[in-house]
């Protein structure tokens, strides 16, 4: 993975484009992207998306108008976005942000797939929450 050891690139700028609904973000190796705030929102590395382990992910649907409504600097290392839908615990590293960038037609792919696979419609709504999955019973 891009950006995971020492000297690795880090943001020179981050800009966020609310009208596009992307996240441009420039980084010292000169790379440059536009991260899509659906893209970010589908693969947000919080425990409620990716689960406590393989295999439990949440499948997210119904992001494509998703917006970004807030973007806090995590020490010198990452930004927790907050979006309207009212998801706001995802760290985004710089390598994850880097790695989002650089795979970010993979990963549309991955995305796919998955909804395929579950049958399910890119712009479904989520299914209610019955809790989170951490609670004990």
């Amino acid at each position: 993975m891009a950006g995971l050891q020492a000297g690795a690139p880090t943001p020179v700028s981050l800009t966020v484009h609310n009208q596009s609904r992307v996240l441009e973000v420039a980084f010292s190796d000169g790379a440059s992207f536009r991260i899509p705030f659906e893209l970010m929102r589908v693969y947000s590395p919080s425990a409620e998306v990716q689960g406590h382990g393989p295999g439990q992910e949440v499948l997210q649907t119904g992001k494509r108008h998703v917006d970004l409504v807030g973007l806090e600097p995590v020490g010198n290392y990452a930004v927790q976005p907050s979006f309207s839908d009212g998801h706001d615990s995802g760290l985004f590293s710089w390598a994850y942000l880097y790695e989002l960038g650089a795979r970010q037609d993979h990963l549309w792919a991955e995305y796919a797939q998955r909804l395929a696979a579950a049958g399910v419609d890119r712009d479904a709504p989520m299914a209610p929450k019955g809790g989170h999955a951490c609670t004990h019973h």
